[in-house]
């Protein structure tokens, strides 16, 4: 029911087992493989990485997420002859990461400015979130009729940490001089936001079970709270169409307590240093010289620390599919098909997307599923998705005296 609050459901109540009825991880990159810069293929490394940082774009893009289900229940309600509501409540833990590749930033690393002279590198190439947080919900499904099947779910998140940086602008560009050789023209607009970090890093605690403790006490109504709904929705065209679809996670969370953040704001154009040696100034030792350079150019780069509240708007994620269910089971008694059994076989196609900070990231999935006998199925499917045009899935479900199994690898 996390997929669709509005899904069609068929039993009288449930409840999760804590810590093992539901885990779910996923990651993934675009652009270029582990294996394309780490295989053991007699090219030099060198070689393959820049390559690789040639290949890749500033949309290409890094993301893991993870949920592990703590709790989770429901049950149905209504009248006695016809309970067609149901309620369901739960709290998962997330972890959601995406970062894109900083592309101006690795070619000025990997080139120097030298080769680029009069190149515009952009800073907004430095784009990144990650979360980790819980989330307490609680649903209501509604059968209206035999057609037509809705759903609501209320969400509080309770924020563990964030890690934000998704607002950077500027660029850095080096020119040909006329005091100098070259100048070097700034234009920064760069923040890194976080929450739920600073107290454990700048604390006199060494002790990582502490750290633990802590953490633990921000999964239920912790330091920063948000609010979130999902909606969803299932309508029955015929006996063997059906449709359905959800929007989820559309919620924000507002970061308030033991925030800590970095901002770089300033243009300038900066000439480079002119080299006068130590012994040319009397009195004065290298080390002296040095330390003097070191913080007259720590000046030019002052970053701001500031405890500036911020909100962050969830990944809202889209999921809709189109269902055609077929083949009756055939009974032996009677060489005839069973009205009342429902379908063995089912295929359709899945499509999901969730907003992130340069875009849509989206994933068309087809799928055959097949009920094998009572209380044993499997699902075959085959997705595209911005990793791989080749994902293929396969998934067996089991329901053993009310105990519903389901492991799923692709």
């Amino acid at each position: 029911m996390l997929l669709n609050p509005g899904g069609n459901v068929r039993y009288k109540g449930h409840f999760g087992i804590p810590l093992l009825s539901h885990f779910h991880l996923n990651t993934g990159g675009t652009g270029v493989s582990i294996y394309d810069v780490f295989a053991e293929d007699g090219r030099d490394f060198n070689i393959k990485f820049r390559d690789a940082v040639n290949k890749l774009q500033p949309n290409d893009f890094y993301s893991t997420t993870q949920q592990l289900e703590l709790f989770s229940g429901g049950f149905a309600f209504g009248p006695s002859y016809n309970k067609n509501k149901y309620l369901s409540f739960g709290l998962y833990q997330e972890f959601d990461f995406v970062g894109y590749f900083p592309k101006d930033y690795a070619v000025l690393a990997l080139e120097g400015n030298q080769s680029n002279i009069g190149k515009p590198f952009k800073l907004d190439h430095l784009n990144l979130n990650a979360d980790i947080l819980s989330v307490l919900h609680v649903g209501y499904n509604e059968k209206v009729n035999g057609k037509f099947t809705y759903g609501v779910r209320g969400k509080i998140y309770s924020s563990i940490f964030n890690v934000n940086s998704t607002k950077n602008k500027g660029t850095f560009t080096t020119v040909n001089g006329e005091n100098n050789i070259y100048e070097h023209i700034f234009n920064l607009d760069l923040a890194v936001r976080t929450s739920g970090i600073s107290s454990l890093i700048n604390d006199d605690n060494y002790d990582f079970s502490e750290d633990i403790k802590t953490l633990r006490k921000r999964v239920l109504f912790g330091q920063n709270l948000g609010l979130g709904f999902d909606i969803g929705f299932t309508y029955q065209i015929n006996k063997q169409w059906y449709v359905d679809g959800s929007l989820l996670d559309i919620g924000f969370i507002h970061h308030s307590k033991d925030i800590e953040n970095y901002e770089l704001k300033d243009d300038f154009t900066f000439e480079g240093i002119d080299p006068l040696f130590p012994e040319s100034n009397e009195g004065q030792s290298a080390n002296d010289y040095w330390s003097e350079l070191e913080e007259d150019f720590e000046d030019l780069f002052e970053i701001d620390t500031t405890q500036t509240q911020y909100t962050v708007w969830r990944p809202v994620k889209l999921n809709a599919s189109l269902n055609y269910a077929f083949g009756k089971k055939k009974l032996k008694d009677c060489d005839c098909l069973a009205e009342d059994g429902g379908f063995l076989n089912r295929v359709g196609a899945q499509l999901y997307a969730v907003k992130r900070p340069k875009g849509l990231q989206a994933a068309l999935t087809a799928y055959y599923y097949r009920r094998i006998f009572k209380g044993l199925s499997a699902k075959a499917t085959y997705t595209i998705d911005p990793y791989s045009f080749s994902n293929i899935g396969l998934g067996v479900s089991a329901n053993i005296l009310g105990l519903n199994m389901i492991p799923y690898g692709r």
